[in-house]
């Protein structure tokens, strides 16, 4: 009974801390709330399920990192995912740069917006995001270089990087 209750809680605090930034990175996947939303609860179910045991934080979030694109990979060679989706239209919500930014950023191919995503917007570094996408650090560093170039092209040289 004990066992379950710590597990009911550190789950509770992991949904509480991570579930922003699962939904995001899936959302960088799929384009789409209601889907990056799913994928987040089933990396919650998963992570439930599998009960892994941690180092400490960082290894915590860049495992359900890891699971989020795993997740979004799948679904996005699932059945459901017939269509290619659309960007959403209405970013209206957001400061009008930062619209053009986000737009600009969804456009790109995956292997430069998730990188992009997560040094940007989750703060890791080359090497962290070559492990949690299982590629070599220069890998990253020339997607990086490459995707801030096509962001710049895009947005039209607002001075954005």
């Amino acid at each position: 009974m004990n066992d379950s209750l710590e597990l009911n809680e550190t789950i509770q605090q992991a949904v509480s801390t991570y579930s922003k930034n699962i939904i995001r990175i899936a959302f960088a996947y799929v384009k789409n709330v209601q889907d990056a939303e799913d994928i987040a609860q089933d990396v919650f179910v998963t992570y439930m399920q599998k009960r892994p045991v941690f180092e400490n934080k960082e290894h915590e979030k860049a495992w359900l990192i890891r699971i989020a694109i795993n997740k979004s990979k799948n679904y996005l060679k699932s059945g459901w995912f017939r269509t290619k989706k659309t960007i959403p239209d209405d970013l209206s919500y957001l400061p009008k740069e930062e619209g053009e930014v986000l737009q600009a950023v969804l456009q790109l191919d995956p292997k430069y917006r998730i990188p992009l995503h997560l040094f940007y917007y989750e703060g890791y570094s080359i090497q962290e995001i070559a492990a949690i996408v299982q590629t070599n650090s220069s890998t990253i560093g020339t997607r990086l270089a490459r995707g801030r170039s096509l962001l710049k092209i895009k947005v039209g040289g607002n001075g954005y990087e």
